[in-house]
């Protein structure tokens, strides 16, 4: 099985190089620093420290709190974060600037993750959820270098999969020195993939360790004050194909009895904010882009959320929001940056990426699930001149997040023997 993947993965190749190619055509990005997805990266790192990889966007947020605890728990120790896409790569950059070594994982080629791990050469590598590259694994556990999977999850679905390669995938799990699972669900599909007890301890979510500092809080409140100080103001965020369309005819109607709402709309992917400025304009609504600086009038009715790195921020200037990848069949992204500002959260019914948070939130009043459109308006609507129903699923929202708090710890916790001892 294990010849058959490097020659499959070596193979492929060519069809991965006119993938990034295509993409390039919309996010240039994807055109540059080819050679550290080969493990290039001599001048870029410092070795001898932790090494943490999150896949995209969404696993570098949850690692952010991680990041900055081992920062300041360990600040002799190099950090080098590596990520696969550029979106993540900007949201690294954009979160810790130059206090952390950032290039591209490499492929899983056993020589490109040689030429890499040569470089960094880390006392420990952690890896956000649930990435299983062979030739990497396999290759710390040649080096003894610790490995740990943090904040890791295991669909049913995905486990199923798995299943399928049977003695291989049960191999390879026994290299992992630990899975720190979110769930003690997502624990029992890994044991029973193969993963041994003594490997497995559960955690929580690392996603629920998220906090609104107060620079953030005194930043949102100056930027509401000259955006809407007498005006409403909802939150369409991490939006896909298809999904703007529903959010757009949804503002036009609630602006029939809101006439002064205002719509901060910032999709998914930098690919997306072109397409959402053309769909605004042809909804015929005003808007003006994050990205100019420029302070929307009182005529202004949608902003395009064109910057990156600033979600949280927009997120302290709205009254309610709407989490997107919902209404479409994407599997939804994370509530959980809404509902650290104790505001309302709407979410349509594909929830699958965030099952268990979701069904956390649903059950405590802590989200609002819409199935269309008029059904959006609806919640919208009832939110905007109930005050009290507003601040009710606000509130509990911010309950359920801090309800759930103490993963990063636990975590922290099963790390330290992996790492030098802490100084006093």
């Amino acid at each position: 099985m294990n010849i058959f993947y490097n020659i499959i993965i070596y193979l492929i190749q060519p069809l991965i190089w006119i993938r990034l190619l295509l993409r390039s055509r919309k996010s240039p990005a994807y055109r540059k620093r080819w050679a550290e997805r080969y493990g290039f990266c001599k001048g870029k790192v410092v070795p001898g420290g932790i090494m943490l990889h999150s896949v995209s966007v969404g696993e570098t947020l949850a690692a952010i709190p991680l990041v900055r605890a081992l920062r300041h728990r360990y600040p002799s120790l190099p950090i080098t974060v590596t990520t696969m896409t550029p979106t993540g790569s900007e949201r690294v950059q954009s979160a810790f600037g130059k206090g952390v070594h950032h290039v591209y994982l490499p492929y899983d080629l056993a020589g490109s993750v040689n030429r890499f791990l040569d470089e960094v050469n880390p006392k420990l590598v952690i890896i956000m959820e649930t990435e299983l590259w062979p030739n990497l694994i396999s290759a710390l556990h040649r080096r003894k270098i610790p490995l740990v999977i943090a904040n890791a999850r295991l669909s049913a679905r995905s486990a199923k999969g798995y299943q399928k390669l049977g003695k291989f995938i049960r191999t390879i799990l026994q290299r992992i020195t630990l899975i720190a699972a979110q769930n003690q669900e997502d624990g029992e599909r890994f044991l029973s993939l193969g993963l041994k007890r003594n490997q497995l301890a559960v955690t929580g979510s690392l996603k629920f360790d998220i906090s609104v500092t107060p620079e953030l809080a005194a930043k949102a409140i100056a930027l509401r004050s000259q955006w809407a100080s007498r005006r409403q103001v909802w939150i369409a965020t991490s939006t896909h194909e298809g999904e703007e369309t529903l959010l757009l005819e949804a503002h036009k109607e609630l602006l029939k009895n809101h006439p002064t709402l205002l719509l901060i709309l910032v999709p998914r992917h930098p690919e997306r904010f072109p397409v959402a400025c053309e769909l605004t304009r042809k909804a015929g609504l005003t808007f003006t882009q994050r990205s100019t600086g420029e302070v929307p009038s009182s005529g202004t009715q949608v902003v395009i959320g064109d910057t990156m790195g600033e979600l949280m921020l927009l997120y302290g200037i709205a009254d309610l929001a709407f989490v997107g990848g919902s209404l479409v069949e994407r599997g939804g992204h994370n509530p959980l940056e809404a509902a650290a500002h104790a505001i309302p959260v709407l979410m349509g019914p594909h929830t699958i990426n965030f099952k268990d948070i979701c069904a956390k939130l649903a059950q405590d009043d802590g989200l609002i699930t819409v199935t269309d459109t008029a059904s959006l308006v609806k919640e919208i609507s009832t939110l905007l001149t109930d005050e009290d129903y507003r601040l009710y699923y606000g509130r509990h929202a911010v309950e359920v997040l801090h309800q759930n708090q103490g993963a990063l710890q636990r975590l922290l916790h099963l790390l330290e023997p992996y790492l030098p001892v802490r100084g006093h």
